[in-house]
């Protein structure tokens, strides 16, 4: 039968001590092993928060490039309307001051003698076949109407010798202004369908028929324009 021998002061001392280190060794594994973990998930915590503050910063940038794109092409389109529309009134200004010297120009046909009797003559018996009715009235100035009445019987012979028909013509009280530029307006009807062949009425239709014309002879043909009939 054995007994163990009882340990003395100083070798409990050293069993404590080796205890010690045992256990300061074990702290010390686990602290670096504690630390490592910690370190690798900040760095990996960290990366995350770098990558997103980049992504935020990208996406931070392009919204800035879109917005200054979309203020830029706002600014582009304002310009260019901004110069259509001066464009356009400069070309509708240079049309207005076309038409107007061809109404001056009109005006000076009514002071030639010969060429308005012509005029009113012609503007008289095409008033009369367009209307084709044999009871018209006819609306003159009233500084023409001496002239319309001595050139009624010449232009109603002409018709009814065309027609076979007779027509009965009365010149109205109710004068054209006297500084228009003259011409006629015959109706019938009651005044129900009416000739308007005054010059100023057939320079507005002249007008409306040739300004596509004029406008590709003064500014050239129109890029945007698909159908020319």
């Amino acid at each position: 039968m054995s007994f163990n021998k009882a340990l003395n002061d100083e070798e409990v001392y050293n069993e404590m001590k080796k205890m010690v280190a045992f256990i300061n060794q074990e702290a010390l594994e686990k602290a670096r092993e504690i630390k490592v973990k910690a370190d690798e998930e900040f760095n990996i915590e960290k990366a995350k928060l770098v990558r997103q503050e980049a992504v935020n910063i990208e996406a931070g940038f392009q919204r800035k490039v879109k917005q200054a794109d979309v203020q830029r092409r706002i600014a582009q389109s304002n310009n260019i309307n901004k110069s259509r529309l001066t464009l356009l009134v400069t070309r509708q200004q240079m049309l207005d001051e076309l038409f107007s010297e061809a109404r001056k120009r009109l005006l000076a046909v009514t002071k030639d003698a010969s060429k308005y009797e012509k005029f009113l003559s012609e503007a008289l018996i095409q008033a009369f076949f367009r209307l084709l009715e044999s009871d018209v009235t006819v609306q003159v100035r009233k500084a023409d109407k001496s002239l319309v009445e001595r050139l009624l019987p010449d232009v109603k012979e002409r018709y009814e010798k065309a027609t076979k028909q007779t027509v009965n013509v009365e010149i109205l009280d109710d004068y054209l202004p006297g500084d228009s530029a003259g011409g006629v307006i015959v109706a019938a009807n009651g005044g129900r369908i009416k000739c308007d062949n005054t010059p100023e009425a057939r320079l507005a239709i002249l007008e409306e028929n040739m300004l596509p014309d004029v406008r590709t002879m003064l500014f050239g043909q129109s890029p945007n324009r698909k159908f020319f009939n």
